[in-house]
């Protein structure tokens, strides 16, 4: 074989060896995660699972940097995500507007200089500022807690329903207390009570307990909590039958779902909704995180 043709065959040989090799992306995969504070239980929740999906995925994921802000209001929130986009130079982001109008444009911006854009739970004002949006099943939220209620009561009976307020649980928790304390004066029957969050519920109990009711079958809160999830597996208080999850681990799922699409190069799809399933007894220990704040 000639100098010239061996030359060929080498040349041949290591073009057969690149095409044989994994095609490495064009630059790592920096997701900023923005998020609101701990400022209560479920925010609580929220962080530790954030902190989870960075422990993970960077572990399983060599070419992936997860960089975590949290804020305590929009303003600083707005500013984080400037820092994330300017400083940190992120190229995806996942982010739980602390306020859908206020984070709007800060958002937006983000996505203007290439970053990917993942919405969580609070939507934006202007859906054009995102790429994908994850959120929990809110339309689930209410009607499996209705089918349970009107089950449990065979259609038939006076049910006290709660809204929340857009301000914190804690909040929340205690007017639904006063509001309890309310509807427990005015009405002297009353079979079931939603209070529509766990943290409310609490306040509920605390109600029903001053006031010294015993007409109460039901009290259905909502989201989880593993203080609710906790009672539910024990069985010890027949009024806390069940639940409905709307857990703070889906900030975890919009993380490993954006992160591991970008390392792709793939898109999410528009919208992702985590389904909410009723609690029970019997499967209580699948939903039940020791570990977490929630």
């Amino acid at each position: 074989m000639t100098t010239f043709t061996r030359r060929i065959a080498l040349t041949a040989v290591a073009a057969a060896a690149l095409a044989s090799m994994p095609v490495l992306a064009a630059e790592k995969v920096h997701v900023g995660v923005s998020i609101p504070a701990a400022t209560h239980s479920f925010m609580g929740g929220i962080n530790y699972w954030a902190n989870q999906a960075k422990k993970d995925l960077e572990k399983e994921h060599k070419d992936l940097k997860i960089t975590i802000k949290t804020a305590a209001n929009a303003p600083e929130q707005a500013n984080q995500l400037q820092d994330l986009s300017t400083v940190s130079k992120i190229n995806a982001l996942v982010v739980f507007p602390f306020e859908s109008a206020a984070l709007t444009k800060p958002v937006a911006q983000v996505k203007a200089k290439g970053a990917y854009v993942t919405v969580v739970d609070r939507g934006l004002t202007d859906t054009s500022a995102q790429d994908a949006y994850v959120a929990g099943d809110n339309t689930a939220f209410g009607k499996i807690p209705a089918e349970y209620i009107a089950k449990q009561l065979g259609g038939k009976g006076n049910v006290v329903a709660l809204r929340g307020i857009a301000t914190t649980l804690d909040n929340e928790r205690m007017d639904a207390f006063k509001v309890t304390q309310d509807y427990l004066t005015r009405f002297k029957q009353i079979d079931a009570i939603w209070a529509a969050d766990d943290d409310m519920a609490v306040g509920v109990l605390k109600a029903i307990e001053q006031a010294k009711r015993d007409d109460i079958k039901i009290v259905f809160g909502g989201a989880g909590a593993k203080g609710m999830v906790k009672s539910i597996m024990d069985g010890k208080d027949k009024r806390l039958g069940a639940d409905v999850s709307y857990s703070p681990k889906f900030i975890y799922d919009a993380i490993k779902l954006t992160a591991e699409a970008r390392l792709k190069g793939e898109k999410l799809p528009a919208t992702t909704i985590i389904p909410s399933v009723l609690i029970t007894k019997e499967n209580a220990k699948d939903f039940y995180y020791p570990n977490s704040p929630f």
